[in-house]
Parts: structure tokens; sequence; C-alpha cells
């Protein structure tokens, strides 16, 4: 075995997202897009595009239908007003002969509506042909249902299979990231984006497809009946699309940063109480209570402002138009009687094109109402590109390198890496790991143990040189072909909800009955086990909580014991191992380590003695490296961190001992006088 190592760097963790409980927290906030965001989000929707067509083609045909419903009531009403006033004429005249006759008297205006009428005098209604007319606007207006029906059917597929499709890419987005994504970003944050932002743009396109679209061709259908049936007062009507622009405009100006800042808080907030929830027995124990509350009351406080300002400002949209189209009703209800009274318009039509004024300003207000949640769904958007843009680790490589099963010898070739470009960490490290060898890395907190074994996993990449694993660069294998050759156990366990067998088989799920036992009982899990209510079925609950902390290790152990790596790491696996049950587990890890080359970090110097390599790490940097007994001997920095470790124990202990030869030499009660 050999090492060299220069560097004398301090080294520099990654930047962390990681906070306090009562750490603050300013993530950076890139201006939003909104024009580019929306473009993409639609873009997602091309797969899509053939139901897509089909969803247009079906809300042509409804909203054809609901459009034309109007005027075919316009025609009833038109019938049964002309059959009134033909009911009250004299039988034995003419239709020409009474407009002549009011010419005659001098009543021109009724003699000019009448005209304009199809009347026959003392007949009365036509109810024949009214029934004909009301069957055909119900069959329109069934029509139209079911075809609104259809497509809203098929919209919903369309949406939440983009919705689906989204979902899936940031999940595999989430595998794909680096480590150093996560580091620096707040879990709370990342669990907001990939939940409550996917959810919000499902709702926002659920809600504003289908409006928008429908919305758009009721105000074509409805503008080109309008022109059909009066130009004039088209015109009228016509004057609301410019305001209702500027309005919408306007409004969605000013409220579109706020949608921004109502997600971006949300994110906040969220971390802030996963933090809070996952800290909360230290928050209790440093008496951080009301510093937390008081955090959260202002990250609520700063929410609650965002988001009333959002829906408060996009809400005066839908107001400000319905005022926009009344102003537009009445002027068309005041010239359109006009027009009646002139005999240049059926009564009929008026009541069509009034109902087909308050069809287009409807749609109008609709469309700037939508405009609240289409900026809050593309907000959100945004967030989830993000995510999506997020550099990834590099890819595997497309001819993967395999190296041989079992052996395990690893080698660090001129290794250099660092977390930032600016400040080194680790410099042309070289050293080699013997199959069947444990290789023990000691030294101060943040000297790069971790590091060590950050790069061996490939959770990072080396900046120079390289690494290989039985002679193949690991780097030229597959992560996944890399991973299952190796073993961890960390300081910090992690165990998911479910039994105690599903644990331990987690890196083995194929793993049999007779290999779970046996690595439980090497790993002294099946000691503590049967006093658990269901045994190995017993369900773990949240966190883990009816565990202690060593058991929970000791599950972790287990877990590796079983899924029989080739290299093994143990990043400070026993500290949460009471002294005795250390000692059972370091037994049967000699077990477990035989074959295997094995990396263990260790601040407890007790648990490495047997070391076949021990590497002192200091600032990147290994500055001494032998076995245990030669780096006593060599009395340098590790001689100095095993001193600071049992002398000071030994030098109370023997304190200890002359106070109580001290003590010894007073004699009692009775031996006094």
């Amino acid at each position: 075995m050999s090492e060299t190592a220069k560097t004398e760097k301090t080294p520099q963790r990654p930047a962390g997202g990681g906070r306090g409980p009562m750490g603050g927290m300013a993530p950076v906030q890139k201006a939003m897009n909104f024009r580019a965001s929306a473009k993409r989000l639609m873009g997602r929707l091309r797969p899509e595009r053939l139901r897509i067509a089909l969803v247009l083609l079906l809300t042509i045909a409804s909203v054809t239908l609901s459009v034309i419903g109007p005027k075919l009531l316009g025609n009833a009403t038109t019938l049964v007003f002309e059959g009134s006033i033909s009911q009250h004429l004299p039988a034995n005249l003419t239709k020409q002969q009474i407009v002549e006759g009011l010419r005659a008297q001098g009543e021109n205006q009724q003699a000019d509506m009448l005209s304009s009428m199809h009347l026959t005098p003392g007949q009365g209604i036509d109810f024949d042909k009214l029934v004909q007319v009301l069957l055909l606007v119900l069959v329109v207006y069934v029509a139209a249902f079911a075809f609104g029906l259809v497509q809203a059917l098929i919209l919903n597929g369309v949406v939440q299979r983009t919705v689906y499709r989204l979902r899936r890419d940031v999940e595999d987005k989430v595998h794909a990231l680096p480590l150093s994504y996560f580091d620096r970003t707040p879990r709370g944050e990342l669990l907001s984006r990939v939940t409550n932002d996917i959810d919000n743009i499902s709702q926002s396109l659920q809600q504003t497809l289908s409006q928008v679209v429908t919305s758009l061709l009721t105000v074509i259908g409805v503008v080109v009946m309008m022109f059909v049936i009066s130009p004039l007062l088209a015109l009228i009507a016509l004057i609301t699309i410019p305001f209702s622009i500027i309005i919408t405009v306007l409004i969605a100006k000013r409220s579109q940063a706020r949608f921004v800042a109502q997600w971006r808080h949300t994110g906040e907030l969220n971390a802030q109480i996963e933090e809070g929830f996952t800290g909360h027995a230290l928050v209790k124990v440093f008496g951080r209570r009301r510093e937390v509350g008081e955090a959260f009351r202002r990250k609520n406080d700063e929410l609650y402002t965002a988001s009333f300002g959002a829906q408060f400002i996009s809400g005066m949209i839908m107001p400000a138009m319905t005022f926009v189209g009344n102003l537009v009703y009445v002027g068309i209800a005041v010239v359109g009687g006009l027009m009646v009274a002139g005999g240049t318009m059926a009564i009929g039509d008026i009541q069509a094109f009034i109902q087909y004024s308050r069809q287009f300003t409807q749609p109008l207000a609709q469309l700037g109402s939508m405009m609240n949640l289409l900026q809050s769904g593309v907000a959100s958007a945004e967030r989830v590109f993000e995510v999506l843009d997020a550099e990834s680790q590099s890819p595997d490589p497309a001819v993967p390198a395999v190296a041989e099963e079992g052996k395990g010898l690893l080698r660090f070739e001129d290794v250099s890496f660092s977390y930032s470009p600016d400040t080194p960490l680790i410099e042309h490290l070289s050293l080699v790991a013997e199959p069947g060898h444990t290789v023990a890395i000691v030294g101060p907190t943040g000297a790069g143990k971790t590091t060590l074994v950050n790069l061996i996993m490939r959770f990072y990449e080396v900046n120079a040189g390289r690494i290989t694993l039985d002679g193949v660069d690991i780097s030229q294998m597959t992560r996944d072909d890399l991973r299952s050759r190796t073993g961890m156990v960390l300081q910090d366990t992690w165990l998911f909800e479910g039994t105690i067998r599903e644990n331990i088989a987690y890196g083995r799920p194929d793993a049999t009955e007779a290999e779970i036992l046996d690595a439980a009982t090497a790993s002294y899990v099946d000691r503590f086990v049967h006093s658990l209510p269901d045994g190995y079925d017993t369900v773990l609950g949240d966190e883990a909580s009816n565990l202690s902390a060593g058991e929970k290790q000791l599950l972790t152990i287990a877990r590796a014991f079983l899924a029989k790596p080739s290299i093994l790491i143990l990043d400070e696996a026993t500290s949460s191992v009471d002294t005795r049950t250390e000692v059972l587990v370091q037994k049967a890890m000699e077990a477990l380590r035989a074959d295997r080359t094995s990396f263990v970090i260790a601040h407890r110097l007790s648990t490495i003695r047997d070391a076949d390599l021990i590497l002192v790490m200091e600032n990147g940097s290994i500055v001494e490296s032998g076995s245990h007994d030669e780096l006593l001997e060599r009395g340098g920095a590790y001689a100095a961190l095993y001193q600071a470790q049992f002398d000071a124990p030994l030098d109370e202990e023997v304190a200890g001992d002359s106070l109580a030869v001290d003590l010894s030499t007073v004699g009692s009660p009775q031996d006094g006088a």
C-alpha cells in the first residue's frame, strides 16, 4: 500500500441550503418571463395534439350550436309578438290596408313597425310553427351540451396525462441531479416545487384551457351573429374590446409579480416548516419556540401579503369587465329599442342581440378572470422548469466498463477535487486499498474524510486524476453498477416507514428469509427484535421513533451485511451504538470485512485499532499512514489524536484514585476522638 498527498488547503464544504432552527434564507429570484414560460408550458401539450385537435372541433361544434340558439329563440319571440299583434288587427283587412290607414292618420312610426312584420290580421299565434322552433332550439342546446361534455372529458385526459408526464420528468430529473444540488437547496423548497407547484399547474391548465378556447370561439361566433343581425349594434358592442384589453393588461402587469412572490414565499414557508418540525425536539430543548414561532409568523405574513395582493388585484378584472359590459348593454338596449320602434329590426332580433351582448361580454370577462389562474400557473411552471433546467450529473458512458466481480482493489491515482474552483481541497492524492483490507480514515472535522467517500461513490466527480476499481476507471462504469458493489452505513440513519424485515432487505429485495435472519443475527438486530410486539413484522413509525438511536443504527448495519458488497464504507457507523454493542458489532464486522475492501471513517480511535491501514487526513491531505502501532510509535498527528482521546480520561481516573487514597487516610468517626 502507498500514499502521497500534496496540499495544505482548507477544505471548502458545498454551499448549503440548510439552516438552523432560526436561520435565514433568501433564495435568488429570477425575473419572471411570462411569455417564454407560458410557451414552454403549452409546448408540453404537444404529445396530445391529435386529441387537442379533436377538442377544438368539438368545442367549435358546441359553441356554434350555442351561438345559434339565441337567434332561434329570437325567432320564437318574433312569432309570439307578431301573432299577438295579428290577433288584434281586423280580419277583414289586409296588412297593406292597415299600414296605409295608419299613414293616413299620421301614425307613421306604427306604420313603419307593422310594415316590417309578418302579419296575418285576425289569425293569432301560429303554435305549430312555434312548437317546431322550440323543438329545434331544444335539439340545438342538447347537442351543444353533448359536444361540450365529450370535449370536457377528452380535455381532462389531456391535462392529466400532461401533468403525469411533467411529474414523471421531474421525478427522473431529481434522481439525475448531483448531490451538490441537494446540498444547496432546502428540502422544503424542493418539495414545494414538485408537489404544490405541479398541483397548481394542473388546476390552472384544467380550468383555463377549456375556458379560454370556449371563450375565444364564443366571442368570434357572437361577433359574426351580431353583424348578421345589426352591424350598427355590433359596432357598439365591439367598443368593449379595446377597453377590455387595456384593463386586462394593466391589471395583469401589477398582479404577475405578486403571483411569483406568492409561490416563492410558499416554498420558503414549506422549507421553514419542514425544518422546524424535523428539529422540533432541539427547538424545545434550547427554548427557541418563541423565536421559531416568530420566524414562522413573519414568513406567513409575507405569504399572506403576496397572496392577498395577487388575488385582490387579479380579482379586479372580472368586476371591471362586468362594468364595461353593463355600459354596452345600456347602449344596445337604447339604440335597439329605437330601431324596433322605427321598424328596422324585429323584436325577436333585439332580444337575441341583447342576449348576444351578454354572451359577448361574459367570455371577455371570463378571459380576464382566467388571467389570474394562468399567471399563477405559469409562475409555478417557471419554478418547476428551474428544477428541470438544473444541471444534471454527467451521464453514464454509452459503452460502460465492467469491473471484475468480488475483488475490490481500489486505487486513487493523483486525484484532485474541490467543492469550489476557488478553494482547492484535495490535491494530487494517491493511495491503494487492497482487497480484504480495512482502511481507516481519521482526522479533525473538515479534514476531507467524508469527501473521500463521496468520490468513491461518485456523489461528486474528481477534478483531476482517476479512481479505479479492480483496474477499471469508475468514471467509465455506470453509477448503478458501481454502487451495487458498495455497501454504506452512515452516521445519520435512514429508515423508511415499513416493517423491520423490509428495511433490512432494502438493498436486496430478492433476499430470502434465511439471508435476512442471518444478516440480522450477525449485526445483533435479532437480539432486540424479539422484544418488539410483532418481531420482524413490526412497522416502523415516523422516522422510526419506536426504536432507539442505537437500534436504528444496527438496522442500517444489517442492511449493509445483507447487500454483501465488494466495498464497505462505514462513516461513523458505530457512533450511536453503546460501548457493549460496539464491541459486538466490531466482532461481526471482522467476518463481514473478509475478502472485502473496507473504508472506516471514525472519530473514536478505539474502533480502528485492528485496521490494516490508517490514513490521517488534515486539510484534504493524507499526512500520515500506517498501522495503529506504527503511528503511535511515530508520535505524530495520529498519536496526538489518540492521546487527546485517551490521556485526559486516564488523567481523570488517576486523579480520582489519588482522591480516593487521600480520603482513605482520614479516620472514621469511630477512629476519631
